[in-house]
């Protein structure tokens, strides 16, 4: 048994057309299959007409295949915007996801679309269950893609369309993409004046969607097809309550201040103006990096769960986003971690994991004698990699913000680790001790890394090993020698290459606090206002269930309690946050956002009474 998505049963005909013989059906016609996507749903949902006047638009997609489709709606993009500021956002749900190779395959079918198509396969989603954000700033374009099974992935989509593209298969031949518990679940997720398009005509098609309120008509077909439907959302149901916070502000931020110029910041902060947000950072230290983010070198690498759970989920998603971002930046590179189990009950959890793997071989493989090989992680030089990620924006350092230089309206993220409590006392966070050792070796060496529960790291001439994680009650910020001690006998452990190197070079050290949560998951989203919150959901002490929108603060937003995984978290929460900032479809799923949400806090303590 795996925990990775299955694989569509591939073949192809003689000219080149793939076909999926799980369901015996072909996944375009070779010969008029770009123009079929084009005449019914490009044409079917009114594009690209329909997205000139929106400042974004997004497409909702059931079934993404090749990406053929996704393709043609970008190349449609990319020929109607020049010059403007609109974004698209492409949202899809795929339950047999494509190799990278398979992918290439069939979209070398369509060479008027071969730099479009190059550009998707160099990002081409890692094969995961989960959500994955991929991005084009220059295009102003985002895809997010929901891989899993559609009953479980549509259910937790956390977005409103204004087009639909329906488009899986046959239904006779793939009736779960087809459903009619589908129709309601879409329809909850459009804006008003939606359309969906799609191929397809079977009366239990027709008649799902009416039922679940759309107004639906026969159109012309394509082809060999007489006919096809476009189908318009009528009056629209009324949204569930928001418990947890997560929906958007009401207008698009135009300006953001980001407080706190680490890591969780600078990628806040990068997000937002590759959106074309105008950010200021505001950070009290003399410059960017100073606190716990400053150290020479930082692991990306992933945090397996065994069970298939909500934190397993997201965790994941939060690696796969961190090597999107990451890729082709200075100061990042590319690096395999030999993760070996530092006693026996991680043994235990990497067996199992390795059991059931959430990663393809390409990503993740057995070690002999216990462990995994980690593909495809990174090792990053901090003080390259920050200060890039906040060129444009507006530094301000030396400065401290009260909380009533936070009421001046300017929408606010507050990612300044541990700091944060001295802003929002009443969020549960703690500080822990990290120090680190490092040296430089004469010896220019690959990037490369060993962990197990400690790690060591070398890239060019630099080395670092550690890390101690030890509770800090406040106080100085500073080395000590028994942290040395421990981070020594650590790089003893896990004996790298260059250990030797090491113990004769002048080695020095670095303390920094990292902020972290009871539950362990960081606090990503708005910021609920506290005693109102307190009091709408009094019942919750009672044992009732939440059923009211969290009260939220105006303008104030969180991005912190990343523990030692603040490179990893930071990517996936910058987009959490544009998403909220500026309306965006989530980049991940509903579950996940309640799960990392500053509410879940207040929902916590309430139901134990608190």
């Amino acid at each position: 048994m795996t925990r990775l998505p299955p694989k569509p049963d591939l073949a192809w005909k003689e000219d080149g057309t793939p076909v999926d013989e799980r369901v015996g059906d072909v996944y375009f016609s070779r010969h008029d299959g770009l123009e079929e996507t084009r005449a019914v749903f490009l044409a079917g949902c009114g594009l690209p007409q329909r997205w000139d006047g929106h400042d974004q638009f997004t497409i909702g997609e059931l079934g993404f295949g090749t990406g053929l489709n996704f393709l043609a709606t970008w190349q449609a993009w990319q020929q109607s915007q020049r010059g403007k500021r609109a974004w698209l956002h492409f949202v899809s749900f795929e339950g047999y996801p494509l190799d990278r190779e398979e992918a290439a395959r069939a979209l070398a079918s369509w060479p008027e679309l071969e730099d479009l198509s190059q550009r998707l396969l160099a990002k081409w989603p890692v094969r995961a269950h989960g959500v994955q954000r991929l991005v084009w700033p220059g295009d102003h374009l985002t895809l997010t893609l929901h891989t899993g099974d559609i009953e479980e992935m549509l259910p937790g989509a956390v977005l409103r369309a204004n087009a639909w593209f329906l488009d899986g298969f046959s239904p006779a031949r793939n009736e779960d993409m087809w459903a009619p518990t589908l129709w309601p679940m879409v329809r909850q997720r459009c804006e008003e004046g939606a359309i969906a398009a799609t191929f397809t005509v079977a009366g239990a098609v027709r008649r799902g969607l009416a039922e679940a309120g759309f107004a639906v008509e026969k159109k012309p077909g394509f082809g060999r097809k007489r006919e096809r439907l476009e189908v318009r959302a009528g009056e629209l149901p009324s949204r569930n309550p928001d418990p947890y916070g997560l929906r958007p502000l009401g207008t698009r931020a135009e300006h953001v201040r980001v407080v706190g110029a680490g890591i969780a910041g600078a990628c806040a902060a990068r997000v937002l103006m590759d959106r074309g947000v105008s950010v200021e950072v505001v950070d009290s230290a003399k410059n960017a990096a100073h606190a716990a983010s400053g150290n020479p070198l930082a692991l990306v690498m992933p945090r397996l769960d065994a069970g298939d759970t909500v934190q397993a989920r997201l965790l994941l998603d939060a690696y796969i986003a961190a090597r999107h971002f990451y890729a082709g930046l200075e100061g990042a590179h590319f690096s395999d971690v030999t993760h070996r189990p530092k006693d026996e009950k991680e043994a235990e959890r990497i067996a199992k994991v390795l059991a059931e793997p959430p990663l393809g071989l390409e990503n993740l493989e057995a070690l002999a004698g216990g462990g995994q090989l980690h593909k495809g992680a990174f090792i990053l030089e901090p003080h390259k990699l920050i200060p890039l990620l906040l060129e444009g924006a507006e530094l301000h350092f030396e400065q401290t913000l009260e909380p009533e230089d936070l009421q001046d309206g300017v929408p606010t993220i507050l990612a300044a680790g541990h700091e944060i409590r001295e802003l929002l006392p009443w969020l549960e966070i703690e500080g822990r001790m990290g120090q680190v050792e490092f040296c430089r070796s004469d010896v220019d060496t690959p990037a490369s890394a060993l962990a197990s529960g400690d790690y060591a790291l070398a890239s060019g001439k630099q080395r670092l090993w550690g890390a101690t994680f030890e509770r800090w009650n406040g106080g100085r910020i500073e080395t000590h020698p028994g942290a040395r001690d421990a981070n020594m006998a650590a790089l003893e452990r896990l004996n790298p290459f260059w250990r030797q190197d090491a113990r004769k070079a002048p080695a020095e050290n670095r303390a920094g606090v990292r902020a972290t949560t009871p539950d362990r998951l960081p606090l990503i989203g708005r910021v609920p206002d506290h005693e109102r919150a307190m009091t709408v959901f009094d019942d919750v002490r009672h044992g009732r269930p939440a059923k009211a929108n969290a009260p939220l603060s105006d303008n104030l937003l969180v991005s912190g309690g990343f523990g030692s995984r603040g490179f990893t978290w930071g990517p996936w929460a910058g987009e959490v946050l544009a998403a909220q900032l500026l309306g965006e479809p989530a980049p991940a799923s509903e579950k996940s956002l309640q799960a990392v949400s500053p509410m879940r806090q207040i929902l916590r303590s309430l139901k134990r009474g608190g």
